[in-house]
């Protein structure tokens, strides 16, 4: 990923704000030619600077109003197969390798505490998997976010200065 100037910290603030700008509404609001904002956007993309848009829907309107986390102990020499025994899992939403003592932690969504039960067991029934504990989120107390550090970035670089 190539370090971000104070242009593309001003065109991924603008996204924060309204994330289905056009290029030439981003180009109108920052004062820049369409073809910059246009080049600029790609370079983004390229750089993996964004996330997939399907972190933005909400599982809720797809009828799982539940999310849980599930601690999940392994055996490592079975890892590899375990995260593609739980990538079939259509529930699980996120998953991430940890440090300490539990290897994977789980988020998933769920319909309801029977279906939370039926997608626990079939994390337990994945060959090398050693036990779970389950943690049903009560809910979202600070959503997922960037624009802070969007923020910080720009307060260090300089960014926000009108002569910068």
């Amino acid at each position: 990923m190539h370090s971000l100037d104070r242009v593309d910290l001003q065109l991924l603030r603008a996204l924060c704000v309204d994330p289905r700008s056009t290029f030439v509404a981003l180009a109108q609001q920052l004062r820049l030619s369409r073809n910059t904002v246009q080049a600029r956007m790609a370079r983004l993309e390229e750089s993996n600077a964004f996330l997939s848009f399907d972190r933005r829907i909400n599982p809720v309107a797809l009828g799982y109003p539940l999310t849980a986390f599930i601690e999940v102990h392994v055996q490592q020499k079975r890892l590899a197969q375990i995260i593609a025994e739980l990538t079939l899992i259509p529930e699980i939403v996120q998953a991430h390798g940890m440090s300490g003592s539990t290897d994977l932690l789980v988020r998933v969504v769920c319909a309801d505490a029977d279906d939370l039960f039926r997608i626990d067991g079939t994390i337990l029934a994945c060959d090398g998997v050693e036990r779970t504990e389950t943690s049903l989120a009560m809910g979202e107390l600070i959503p997922y976010r960037v624009t802070p550090l969007l923020e910080r970035a720009g307060r260090d670089s300089g960014a926000d200065r009108p002569d910068a």
